[in-house]
Parts: C-alpha cells; structure tokens; sequence
C-alpha cells in the first residue's frame, strides 16, 4: 500500500502552532511576564495560522512553504529567549561600506 507524500503546508501548519504553544508554556513554567503586545502577537498569529494556514499575505515576506513571515518568526525566537530567560535580543549590525575595488588613475 502506497502513502501519498506529506501536505508540505499542513506541516508547516501544525509546526508553527506548536511552535507558538511551546513558547506560551515554556513563559508560564517560567513564570515570566510577557508584555501585552506579546501576548496580543501570540494569539493573533495563532488564530491567523489555524484560519488561513499562514500568518502573512504577502508572498514576498516569507518562503512559500512557510507558516510564519520571517520577521514573525524572528520575533517568535526573541519570545522564546525571553521565556526561557536570556535576556539576550538579536542584534542588528550597521551597514558598513566597502572600499572600492578600484583606483582613480
């Protein structure tokens, strides 16, 4: 008997949700206060990824096969490090120019 492959969306589907739970208890165990916005983006995600399947509209935000937009997700890995306790955030780092390759002659 053959199976038919995976739904790669499904997947992806139930990998975010869980995702979000995960990070939801992990802040309760912890008992770390997540601010209101946080909370507020949790469940807006939640509720967006078990209507639609995904969190975002915009193809161009995140891969295709993806639940979460890149920036959400990103924003989900700040949530679990401040659950988990690290206080550290991602750091962003300047633009630094390059010197150009070539000379003035």
């Amino acid at each position: 008997m053959k199976r038919a492959p995976p739904d790669r969306k499904e997947q992806a589907k139930r990998a975010a949700l869980n995702a979000l739970k995960r990070v939801r208890r992990q802040a309760d165990r912890a008992d770390v206060k997540l601010s209101d916005w946080e909370g507020e983006f949790l469940g807006s995600i939640e509720e967006r990824v078990k209507t639609y399947g995904r969190a975002f509209g915009d193809p161009e935000k995140g891969a295709a096969g993806e639940a979460l937009s890149a920036l959400q997700a990103v924003k989900l890995k700040e949530i679990a490090a401040k659950a988990k306790g690290e206080k550290k955030e991602l750091q962003r780092r300047p633009f630094k120019r390059r010197a150009k390759p070539y000379s003035e002659d």
